[in-house]
Formats: structure tokens, sequence, C-alpha cells
């Protein structure tokens, strides 16, 4: 009896038609858009201004352009997951929402949180229903608005974030396709170098918390890159070495769009060339949970059946790991 994967066979996306480009931020903040380009690699960022828009707006945009490209209903859909760091609310989950909206009546749904990582562990999630074999489709969603938790007057962050969607749905194969193999970790020292101080059980909203603007990000820069760099590229070796892949076996890496840098050295680490990394951060910047699905969406065309990828991310907490996937189709 064949073993059965859990394979990629649809892909959708959705960014804001909003341009937040280096030049406007010079405006205002003290910064440039030589410094910006220089130490991120990002031009321009999208960002959601339609009113009263939240998370969910985005996943539901990618959710219904993936359904109208795998010519599916809604309702043959058994589990949403939505993977985000900035849901709609607290305790309403984004995703049942997102699932009731785009008329999923017969999933269940939930969130998965773990910053930049959130979309990889989600992928493995999906996976492991499927090869469970209690589940035949799983709508697997990434999507931030980072906006919302962005303080404009601080230069260290806000050059970095974007908003947008990306949309996977996973069903099962028996051809050897999709997700091959895995390698995830966390490490809780992250907590102090990447976070929002306020509005969690620690430390409630207050009229004191929002004046002291501790409901915006705080990092520091450059312990999170230091992680950063080594902890994706160890994994994503790692990932080749297990498997037994060379840098000529991997048609493609997928990276977190964080940093051009650390992109840049997960890349070199694995001996991969720079036409099969695959890069958006220079129109998006970083989208947190969206990256990763929102680089297929981009990348989707050039992509061919039995394609090796390799996915890499590193997050808040901190959250890291790569996923090892064959492509199962030819858009």
């Amino acid at each position: 009896m064949k073993k059965t994967t859990a394979a990629i066979t649809a892909v959708g996306g959705y960014v804001p038609d909003f341009v937040l480009s280096n030049k406007v931020l010079e405006t205002m903040v003290d910064t440039n858009d030589e410094w910006i380009t220089t130490r991120t690699g990002i031009k321009e960022r999208r960002i959601l201004k339609e009113e009263n828009a939240g998370t969910s707006f985005m996943a539901i945009k990618a959710a219904e352009d993936l359904l109208e490209k795998r010519g599916i209903e809604a309702s043959e859909i058994d589990f949403v997951l939505v993977a985000t760091a900035t849901p709609d609310m607290p305790v309403a989950a984004t995703a049942a929402y997102v699932a009731s909206e785009i008329g999923a009546v017969n999933a269940f749904a939930y969130d998965l949180q773990a910053a930049c990582s959130s979309f990889l562990y989600g992928m493995s999630t999906a996976a492991s229903y499927i090869e469970s074999g209690r589940y035949k489709k799983v709508l697997v969603i990434g999507a931030d608005k980072m906006s919302s938790i962005i303080d404009y007057t601080d230069r260290t962050t806000c050059i970095i974030f974007g908003d947008g969607a990306g949309a996977v749905l996973f069903e099962p194969n028996e051809e050897g396709l999709g997700l091959q193999d895995e390698y995830l970790r966390s490490d809780g020292i992250g907590r102090q170098f990447l976070k929002i101080d306020a509005g969690g059980s620690i430390l409630p909203a207050s009229e004191e918390t929002i004046k002291n603007k501790q409901h915006y990000v705080y990092q520091d820069g450059k312990s999170v890159f230091k992680f950063a760099v080594s902890n994706m590229a160890d994994v994503s070796a790692l990932i080749m070495e297990r498997n037994n892949l060379t840098k000529d076996d991997v048609n493609w890496l997928a990276p977190h769009q964080a940093n051009k840098r650390i992109i840049d050295a997960t890349a070199n680490r694995m001996g991969v060339e720079a036409d099969k990394v695959m890069i958006n951060i220079d129109r998006y910047g970083n989208t947190t949970s969206a990256t990763l699905p929102l680089l297929l969406h981009d990348y989707e065309k050039q992509l061919k059946k039995g394609d090796n990828i390799i996915f890499a991310a590193f997050g808040g907490g901190f959250t890291w790991g790569s996923i090892y996937l064959k492509w199962a189709y030819n858009s």
C-alpha cells in the first residue's frame, strides 16, 4: 500500500494596493532609501488602508483567489488554519471567521501563532492531518496586518514590515510528492529580543501602556539578526544532509523574507545559486506569516512537478525550522 503524503495542490495570494516606498518613509522617519536597501533589501511594502479591515480581510481575499484557481467550492474544505501574529481580535479565532466568510461550512478552523514561523509550522500541522487520513482538503493561510502593530516613528521596525496574505491547499498524494521532511525548533530565550510588551496576560492594556507605546513591536535587531542567520542556515543545511540532497538536487529555496542578508547567508550555507532563491522582499518587506505562501504565489508559474523546495523560516519566540517539499503540479 502506497504511503499517503500531503501535497500542495493550489496557491492563492493577496497584497493591499497601497505602496509604502522607502522614499515615502524618508519623509516620516530619519532614514533613507540607500540605508534601507543595503541593510534589508527592501524597496517598498504594502499597507492595508481599507477602513475596519483586519487580517481576515486579506486572508479571505487570498483564500478566494485559491478557490477560484483550483476550481472547487469552499464547502469541500475540511479544515482552515490561519497562521498569523496579528489576529483580528483576542479570543475570537480569526480562522473561524475566515472559514465562515468564504463559505467553508463543513470545516473546523483555528489560528496558529509562532511569529514569522507560523506558516511553516502550519504546513507541518496540515500535513499531519492529511497523512492521518482523517481529512482530505486542508486550507492553510498565512496572513498578517503588521501595520497594525508597528510604530511609524520607530525607524528600527517601520522600515521592515508590510501587510499581505497567502494561501495553500494541502491534499493527499500517492505519487511520493508533497511534504517529505521537517525540522522545527524553538527557544524561549528569544522572548526578550522580539516582542510586544503589553496587551497580554502579564501586562494588560492600560492608559499607561498606551502612553508608553508598549503595544507596538519591539525588536533588538542585532540579536535577532545573529540568531536568525545561524539558525535558518543550520536547519536548511541539516534538512539537505538528512535527505541526501546536494545543491544540484535543490530546485528552489523558499526563505522567510525578513532580511536579504539573512536570505543570502542561508543560500550560501546550502550552496544554492542565487537564481534558485525565491525573493520578493524588495516589493513586500517582511509580511511575517505571509512571506512563504506569497513566495509560492509569485513563483507558481515557474514551479514544475517534482521540484525540490526547501522552506526555511525564523521568528520571534524564538521559533525556526525548515521543511523539504516536492512540488506536486505544473501550473
